[in-house]
């Protein structure tokens, strides 16, 4: 299922629902770009310890924007003996929610966005409707400054809406170059008055000239004028006047503040996916999936901090059960059957002996995949097959045990050794040795 800002609150509560029943999660993000100094794929190396890895990533990637999310449920249906799947594909952009709220500068880097190109990407659904987000420190200060604009318009502070005999203060002063643009405006309240009609639509104008405006009508028309400033679709403000009673002001102030609430609400946009996903405590599955969650974390929650806050924060997300499929399959007792774990090659291996290709099912009205024909690069396509070589390891756990099972679930303990957990060897070596020696050196003992 895509999912843009056009109906992404439309989708919002199927996310929900399939997240709440599904067995476990698998996720993918793709990116404006993945370095902005060393090349990807020097970036980072098998001899990096945790702290320079994450240092690396943290310094050279987080201005590049994740700009499309995969998330792939999968639910087990013990009559049928197969995973029921539903995957959604995400386009997400930054979209400011109005003049105060975070406008986002990020970068992109050419190879990213022309290999994308290359496999069909949709950068129009990013860019003309990609879901907003907000993360929480943004979000807070935004329902902040709302309130506060609330509690200045209900003690006649700032720019009132609706013109009373008890907020009239005085004339304004009105420059000598903006007076004969005030008086036609004032003609044209004054003709509102005079005929039947209800509303007045002002041509758009500038914010100090709306500033008049409001002051204006403020004092010299201090009963029944509703006044509120609209922006069109192409940015452009003007002003409405409507004449009204004291019903309808408070009526039109309602609908006002729901609005705002809404609007709001709109702005937090796709962070409240990864607060349902976080919240769920679902075992969620990834494919070298450092950056996917350094991504989530910096763009949806907060700013990434210093590695041993970002272990706590992350801790706190997802506690204990988050699963690398990168990682699983280069561990016992996958490593020696294993030959390559790109995401690509550990699929197809996957389908072979002494593997077994996992029986799945598309719920219906969702995104139904044919591996044979890869659709890689796509995050929601990605994420399933994700998901698809998770359950074939997890499977092939259960020959071991007696009888052997043909089934493991994802909440099984035999799953629980390949989660998030630190697996690090510290080596000192003289300051002569280069990488070769340390690979010499520790080549009898596996794959690095």
């Amino acid at each position: 299922m895509e999912v843009t800002r056009k109906n992404y609150k439309d989708c919002l509560n199927t996310v929900y629902s399939a997240i709440e029943e599904a067995d476990f999660l698998a996720i993918d993000g793709e990116f404006s770009g993945i370095s902005d100094g060393p090349n990807a794929s020097a970036l980072t190396n098998g001899l990096d310890t945790p702290e320079e890895r994450y240092t690396k990533l943290k310094k050279h990637s987080m201005d590049f924007l994740l700009f499309q999310f995969g998330l792939c449920t999968f639910k087990y249906d013990q009559t049928k003996s197969k995973y029921i799947t539903k995957t959604f594909n995400f386009y997400i952009f930054p979209k400011p929610f109005n003049r105060t709220s975070p406008d986002i500068k990020f970068i992109c880097q050419s190879s990213s966005i022309d290999f994308l190109a290359s496999q069909g990407f949709d950068f129009n659904k990013v860019f003309c409707h990609g879901i907003p987000y907000l993360n929480q420190e943004e979000e807070a200060q935004l329902r902040e400054q709302t309130e506060e604009r609330r509690n200045q318009h209900a003690n006649g502070v700032g720019t009132p809406s609706y013109i009373s005999p008890s907020s009239s203060k005085g004339p304004a002063h009105i420059p000598e170059e903006h007076k004969d643009f005030i008086n036609r405006v004032v003609e044209k309240v004054e003709a509102l008055f005079a005929n039947s009609e209800k509303t007045l639509d002002l041509e758009p104008c500038t914010g100090f000239q709306r500033k008049l405006i409001y002051q204006t009508l403020n004092w010299k028309f201090p009963k029944g004028l509703h006044v509120e400033t609209i922006e069109t679709e192409k940015k452009e403000r003007y002003i409405q006047i409507s004449k009204v009673d004291e019903e309808e002001r408070k009526r039109r102030e309602q609908q006002k503040l729901e609005k705002e609430q809404e609007e709001l609400n709109d702005a937090v946009g796709f962070s409240r996916v990864i607060h349902a996903i976080s919240k769920s405590g679902k075992l969620v599955v990834g494919h070298n999936m450092l950056l996917d969650v350094m991504h989530t974390i910096h763009q949806f929650y907060c700013p990434l901090p210093e590695l041993l806050h970002f272990v706590m924060v992350f801790s706190f997300l997802f506690p204990l059960r988050l699963l690398d499929t990168k990682l699983m399959a280069s561990t016992q007792p996958f490593k020696e059957l294993i030959t390559y774990t790109s995401l690509a090659e550990l699929e197809k291996q996957l389908k072979e002996s002494p593997f077994k290709p996992p029986q799945v099912e598309t719920a219906e009205g969702f995104l139904s995949y044919n591996t044979a024909q890869e659709q890689l690069h796509e995050a929601g396509y990605d994420a399933y097959i994700t998901g698809l070589c998770f359950i074939s390891m997890a499977n092939y756990l259960g020959s071991f045990l007696t009888p052997p099972k043909a089934y493991i679930s994802a909440r099984s303990k035999l799953i629980e050794p390949f989660f998030n957990k630190d697996h690090v060897l510290y080596v000192t070596f003289p300051k002569e040795w280069k990488t070769s020696d340390l690979y010499q050196l520790f080549s009898a003992f596996g794959k690095t």
